[in-house]
């Protein structure tokens, strides 16, 4: 497993597909445990993120590790995070759908080796590519739907939590959820 997945993130970090990799400063792979159970997904990075090569280091990073840690979870632990994209949009745009597509199969490669039992996907655009066209992250967040025995759901992105605050016990309640998900179909998570 460890080869095939340092051969992934290699071919990876050397990634033409799209014209982002154009105006990417670095490919943001992904962080956290290969062989966790939980991962969370993201849209793409955004500048800080492509500075440092490694995705959620901004505001909304450190929003996300102070909910992870509320229910026992690290990245550099026992949890993986990605994201659709792996290249900077610019201007922090929403990833066009060709970018998107180019994209996939890096993470669809991820899935494969890490094999998560649950799939949390953060915001808007990440929930409509992995779970469905037409979510609604504002209605629907928290969540389940179950696809080929991995379970997923959507949140509120961490960016728009901190543009909106009272949304913050929302997001607080899906987290909370996903802890007894854990509780329920994870082995080694906790």
């Amino acid at each position: 497993m460890e080869q095939n997945w340092e051969q992934l993130r290699q071919e990876c970090l050397a990634c033409t597909n799209c014209k982002l990799s154009a105006t990417r400063t670095q490919v943001v792979f992904g962080t956290g445990n290969p062989t966790a159970e939980v991962m969370f997904v993201g849209e793409g990075p955004g500048r800080q993120e492509d500075e440092q090569g490694l995705p959620f280091v901004g505001r909304s990073g450190k929003l996300l590790d102070v909910y992870l840690d509320t229910i026992g979870l690290s990245r550099e632990k026992n949890i993986f995070i990605a994201n659709i994209v792996k290249c900077r949009p610019p201007e922090n745009r929403d990833p066009l759908p060709e970018e998107r597509e180019a994209c996939l199969p890096w993470l669809r490669q991820q899935f494969k080796v890490i094999r998560p039992k649950i799939i949390v996907c953060l915001g808007r655009i990440a929930s409509q590519v992995m779970i469905r066209p037409d979510f609604s992250v504002t209605r629907e967040h928290g969540q389940w739907t179950e696809k080929n025995g991995v379970w997923f759901t959507g949140t509120l992105h961490p960016a728009a939590l901190l543009r909106n605050p009272k949304q913050k016990p929302m997001a607080f309640e899906d987290f909370a959820a996903l802890r007894q998900k854990i509780e329920e179909i994870c082995d080694h998570t906790y």
